[in-house]
Formats: structure tokens, sequence, C-alpha cells
């Protein structure tokens, strides 16, 4: 039971990687906040965990809705030590002058600024039980771009730096900070991704690209979460952990 005792706050957690992550904290003994834009899929996910997890509908673009979330988990569980700023979105792999500035705006909001709301709503929390964890989960996109993604790419470049200056910023509060940068995974944004059909062929194009052989899968990210959540990573804060099979060597 790695996480006896903690509690954490998923967003992004009724699919994909936050699902996953929320699956496995609860297994290592943590109580979770299932957040996420999607109410009724958190609700589906908080119920399959059981009484050690919640469900709350939250836009992590509003600051409002965010700090909301985090009161709605120290009411419930009493406390929150562990934040995974986990929601994401990206515009489609198209021409750079394609992407209009509404759309370039959304993917800044949901990334970026889905940070800054966090950290004002988790922070005076962590400095009155004398601590916590933030993982923001970034991309390998922010540190080798893909072609058709530059918009993207520049959100999760800012994630990566944001995650290192937090990390420098909230030391001395005992929060630590670090990121994880996922190669690409078999998510509901592969095709937004790759701009192309998800087809066998167009597939493996991208994984001869990534030395270990294959695409990024939930447990992955979830096992590198949980590692950098636990105690046993209480030294380390600043990190980018880049869970990628090679493809950013």
């Amino acid at each position: 039971m790695r996480l006896k005792d903690k509690t954490a706050l998923v967003t992004g957690a009724a699919s994909g990687f936050g699902r996953e992550i929320a699956r496995r904290f609860a297994r290592e003994g943590a109580k979770v906040a299932i957040v996420d834009l999607n109410e009724e899929g958190a609700k589906a996910v908080a119920a399959e965990i059981g009484d050690a997890a919640i469900a709350v509908g939250c836009d992590v673009a509003d600051g409002a809705q965010v700090q909301a979330a985090v009161d709605a988990t120290v009411e419930a569980f009493g406390r929150a030590d562990i934040v995974i700023n986990n929601a994401g979105w990206s515009h489609k792999n198209q021409p750079i002058l394609d992407v209009d500035y509404e759309t370039f705006r959304k993917v800044y909001a949901i990334n970026v600024d889905s940070i800054f709301h966090m950290t004002h709503a988790a922070l005076p929390h962590w400095r009155q039980i004398g601590g916590g964890v933030m993982i923001n989960v970034g991309s390998t996109a922010g540190i080798r771009p893909r072609p058709g993604l530059t918009w993207y790419n520049s959100s999760k470049g800012a994630v990566n730096l944001m995650t290192k200056s937090l990390a420098v910023d909230l030391a001395p509060d005992r929060v630590r900070v670090c990121g994880i940068a996922p190669v690409m995974g078999a998510t509901a944004l592969l095709e937004t991704f790759m701009g192309m059909p998800d087809t066998p062929e167009n597939r493996a194009k991208f994984v001869s690209t990534i030395p270990l052989g294959r695409l990024s899968e939930p447990e992955d990210i979830a096992n590198a979460a949980l590692y950098l959540s636990s105690d046993e990573a209480e030294f380390i804060t600043g990190v980018i952990l880049e869970v990628d099979g090679g493809r950013t060597v």
C-alpha cells in the first residue's frame, strides 16, 4: 500500500491515462477524487472504485470550478495530498495556419491555464497541512515536437517549464512538483495527434519511431505517477519523467 492514508485528486480521470491513474492509486490505498468535464464518466469510474472515490464534474479551464473540485475533495476526505493534472486537449494535426485563434486558446486554457488554476486552489491547503505533491502530465511533444502540432507542442513545452519553476518556487512549502512526458498512446486523442486515420499501417509508421516498439499504455503512465507521488520519491522534484520507450533519446 504505497499511498496508504493519502488522498489524490486526478483530473481527466473519466477515461484514458487519468482513469488508470485513479484505479492504481486506489489499489495502493489512496482515496481518489475522479475529476472530469464528463461527470457521468467520472461517476462510472468512482462507482467502479467504490467508497474510496468520489466523482466531481469540473472544467479545468475555469478557476472557480477547479477551486470547487479541491474543496469537494477536502470536504469528502479531509485533505488532498496529491494532485494529478492530467486533463489535456489538442487541435488536430494540420497545417499551422489552419488552426484558428479560438482553438489555440482552448489548447492553452485546458493544458496550461488549468495548472495556474490548480496551483491557486491547492497551494493554500498544502500550506495548511505541511506539504503536497503535484504531478503534471505533459507530453513528449514538448520535448521532441511533431510537425503539424506546433500550438499543442508549445503548450506542453510550457507545462514542462512551469513544472520545473513551480518545483523551485514551492520547495520551501514542502510541495514537490514533477512532470510525466508520455509518448503517444492509444487514447481518444490518437487520431488527432497522427492527423490520419488510425489504421494498422499508420500506427506502425509512428511506432517505428519508438525504440521499444510500441505506444504507451495507461498502465505505464499510472506506474510513473504512482512512483512520483509516493514517499519513495520524497527527494525528487522538478523532473520531467519521459515515459516514451526511448522516443526522445
